[in-house]
Order: structure tokens, then sequence, then C-alpha cells
């Protein structure tokens, strides 16, 4: 391999990089637990995970092993055939979300996207034809990613703006407001689609009582109910799906981000009610479900429920939300609100959050903006309290120096 080294990163994005992303401020080498190291030496606590996406911190050993061992087999196969890992990890999430089946890509996008397909596939048959049941319902403010179909399900303008026309068949309710939902949700209804914590959004978690409201109105109206977990689910919250805390079950999930733990890898669930919607030639992907990202899936569960790192959530999240509480009881008029479950938290600024955000990183920490002024802290789920109170130290400083 060529050996580019004494070239400057920075450079190289300046020149060559699509410049769709604002302009980087480090450049991050490697990792290792709870923590990454920049090209100069710097160490930082990495509380974005990668947005939401390093569940098991970097280099995790036995991960690291999986994936190791996974490379020295076999990569890639395409879905002409079977692998045993594809096979094992629809398993073991099956037994996780309920009776159905489960559908692998590559990312959250890809996921929300199947989830679209299959409520079109649902107002077909509900209708006895195409073209008339397509309508889905969503969320204001929520975010299920940057395809077509993600926009479209998306409210927000700064995501759609420069991308019209999307696609048509999409209203949207304000979150937690069930009668919002009640008067959009009719016959033309083929789907609600929601997020379970608004994670762009802002960290906007749904209550328990919507979810259970919204369950009831889609079984009477006989729409599916779709949920997306990609940056809330995988124990994120202390629990492996966030919607658990209403006692509910879905009919279709799409998860991603934290269910590969580094390595790309989506998947979507689907209710053994629903599953035979998809018929063979109806939806596929090149890369979903590779032996290879399926091995960093099972690593992943694997771990998550060896070392019990959901019950570390619920252990720490608790004492850690009240040191956060305690920081804006004593500046309330720079941090607003402190908001979240689990390991997904929201600090919602008073101004801008990204002087905030820059000071965080010069005490070393990184961090995740979300609309709203808010900044996202995401630890990684091996995070302990001595790294929650560190965090908790840091925020305490950036807002102490910024004005």
């Amino acid at each position: 391999m060529h050996d580019t080294h004494h070239e400057n990163t920075a450079e190289l994005y300046d020149s060559y990089v699509l410049g769709n992303y604002g302009k980087p401020q480090l450049t991050l080498v490697r990792g290792d637990g709870v923590y990454v190291w920049d090209d100069e030496g710097n160490r930082y606590l990495d509380f974005g995970s990668g947005i939401a996406v390093s569940a098991l911190g970097h280099a995790h050993p036995a991960w690291v092993a999986a994936v190791r061992e996974q490379l020295h087999r076999l990569t890639h196969a395409s879905n002409l055939y079977r692998n045993r890992n594809q096979g094992r990890l629809a398993k073991t999430l099956a037994a996780k979300c309920g009776p159905g089946r489960v559908f692998f890509c590559n990312s959250g996008a890809e996921a929300n996207e199947a989830l679209i397909k299959l409520s079109r596939l649902h107002g077909n048959r509900k209708a006895g034809r195409e073209g008339t049941c397509f309508k889905v319902v969503a969320a204001e403010n929520g975010f299920h990613g940057r395809t077509f179909g993600g926009m479209s399900a998306t409210a927000q303008e700064k995501i759609r703006q420069g991308f019209a026309p999307l696609v048509p068949g999409f209203a949207f309710g304000k979150l937690n407001d069930l009668e919002s939902f009640e008067r959009l949700v009719d016959d033309e209804t083929s789907a609600v689609f929601l997020e379970t914590i608004q994670g762009e959004g802002g960290i906007h978690p749904c209550t328990a009582g919507f979810l259970r409201g919204i369950r009831d109105l889609c079984d009477r109206k006989g729409v599916l109910m779709i949920l997306d977990e990609v940056q809330c689910g995988v124990g994120r919250t202390g629990r492996f799906f966030a919607y658990e805390k209403a006692g509910i079950q879905p009919d279709a999930i799409g998860m991603a981000k934290g269910l590969g733990s580094g390595f790309p890898i989506g998947a979507v669930w689907v209710h053994e009610r629903y599953a035979g919607l998809f018929t063979p030639g109806s939806h596929g992907t090149t890369f979903g479900g590779t032996p290879l990202a399926c091995a960093a899936g099972l690593a992943t569960l694997y771990v998550i429920e060896r070392d019990d790192l959901m019950g570390n959530v619920r252990e720490n999240a608790p004492g850690w939300m009240e040191e956060l509480e305690a920081v804006r009881a004593a500046c309330p008029a720079k941090l607003l609100s402190v908001r979240g479950e689990g390991y997904m938290v929201g600090l919602q600024l008073a101004s801008d959050p990204l002087p905030v955000a820059a000071a965080m990183r010069r005490h070393g920490m990184l961090t995740v903006p979300a609309s709203g002024n808010v900044i996202r802290l995401l630890p990684p789920l091996i995070a302990r309290k001595d790294d929650l109170s560190r965090a908790v130290e840091i925020v305490r400083s950036a807002l102490a120096e910024t004005g």
C-alpha cells in the first residue's frame, strides 16, 4: 500500500472531499474504550460515539476478535446464498422483537426506506389496489434519513430544502399529542411512523401513554405502527428497544447505528402478520447482511448481554441525569433543560450550541449537535460512573467558559 502518512489530512479534505459536511475540526486516528485520540496526541472522551454507533466503545477485544476471525473466513457472498451469521443474527433479533422476520441492510436510512416500502405494500393489500392507500403519518421534528423516502418522512425544512418535489403521501402530527394523530389517520393511511426518541430533532422521547395510544389507534384503523429505533435502540436507554417502556409491540422496527458497534449494518424486523408482504424481488441489497457485518452484530449483542451493559445504563443513568440537572440549576440562563433516557441525553442551550460544543472539545470531550440549540450526549454503553462524572465536569467548565 502506498504510504501517504506525510500528506496533510486537512488539506486532502479541503481539496477532494465533497463539502456536504461542515469543516471537520479534528483528525481522529485511534480509539480505545470510551476514548479517541487525534493526530496531535490529544485524548477525548467520546460522548458522541460516532452518532450513537460505538455501543461497545472503541477496539473492544471481543468485537475485534470476532471481526478479525470472520475476515479470515468469508467477508461477502451476496444474498443469493445463505450465510450462517445472517441466520444467527436474524434469530437473535427476532427473539428480542417477537414473532417475525428480519431484513438486513447497511444503514438506518436504508432500514427506514424498507419500512416505507412495507407501508406501501400494506396499503395496497388493505385497499385491494395500488395508489389509493399510502399515506404515512409521522411526527413533526422527526428525522428518518436523507434518502428521498426518509426526507419525505421528515418535516424539518433544513433537511428537505433544495430537493423538491419529494415523495408524496406524508402528513405530520405533534409528538405526544394523540388527538393530532387521530385527526390525520384516515382510510387512505397505511402507517404511523415514529422515532421512539427523536434524536436529530433534539432528544424528544415519546411518552409511554402516547405509544400505547398510537398502538390502539393503529389497531382500530388497520394501519401499521412502525418505529424508527435507529438511534435509540440496541440498549441505549437501558432497554434493548426504547418502546419497551410502553409494554407494546409495534408491527415493524428499523434499527442500525449501535447494532454493529462501528461496522455498518442496519436491520428491519417485520411482525409475522406482515412479513409475507415482501416477496422475492420486492426488495433487496447487495451488501446487507454480509458474513462480516453480521459477525460484528453478533459480537455486539453478545457483549451487551455478557457484560450486562443495559444494566450498566440503568444503574448509572439516573445519577448522571441528577448531576446534569445540578449543572442546569446552577446556570439556568445558559442551560435551559436536560432531557432524554438512559445514555441518550440532550442539553438544550439558550443560544447557539456550537461554541459550547467547541469548548467541550477543548476540555477533552466530543459531542453531537442537534436541532433546537441542543447538544447530544451519547456515550458508549460501556461508560461507567467515573466517565459520566467526568463528562459533567466538562459540561460545567464549557458553560462557564462561554458567554
